[in-house]
């Protein structure tokens, strides 16, 4: 097994890649992308270094484990930071954002600061800048958060 490892070249890691990314056409969302990409850098620095510096197989597959961790997780940062800045922007499936410009009937009598309201089948935080009688009918004008920010009409 050891004698197999040792005649890996550079066109190995590169068909390597190659066949990762084919992989990735069939559409595994991304899995394999980075892999493969990491597999095709192996080969490249392996063609690059062909005569002068001779990497062992070991250090082949240390390279490669290290560059597929590196590439995922340089991607893994950014498409956090792109999903963090869609969500902000989306209201689908977000109940709450779907609140904002409502109106309701107050059942119980609200204090200023922090409350809980009924508003359709659930129980929502709140917070009121003034006290706010039962029978007034309130607006939801902003969100902190989950709490909802209440103003009388």
């Amino acid at each position: 097994m050891v004698e197999l490892l040792e005649q890996v070249n550079h066109w190995h890691w590169l068909a390597f890649g190659l066949a990762l990314l084919a992989l990735e056409l069939v559409g595994t969302a991304g899995y394999f992308l980075w892999i493969g990409i990491s597999a095709m850098l192996v080969g490249a620095l392996l063609g690059a270094l062909l005569g002068a510096l001779p990497i062992g197989w070991q250090m082949q597959w240390l390279s490669f484990a290290s560059f597929s961790l590196i590439t995922t997780w340089l991607w893994w940062r950014r498409q956090l930071s792109s999903d963090k800045r869609s969500d902000s922007n989306r209201e689908l499936n977000q109940r709450e954002k779907q609140l904002v410009g409502q109106t309701l009937v107050l059942s119980e009598d609200v204090k200023k600061g922090s409350c809980r309201i009924k508003f359709g089948d659930s129980s929502w935080s709140a917070k009121a800048s003034q006290d706010i009688p039962s029978g007034t009918e309130i607006k939801i004008v902003a969100l902190d958060g989950i709490v909802l920010i209440i103003e009388p009409l």
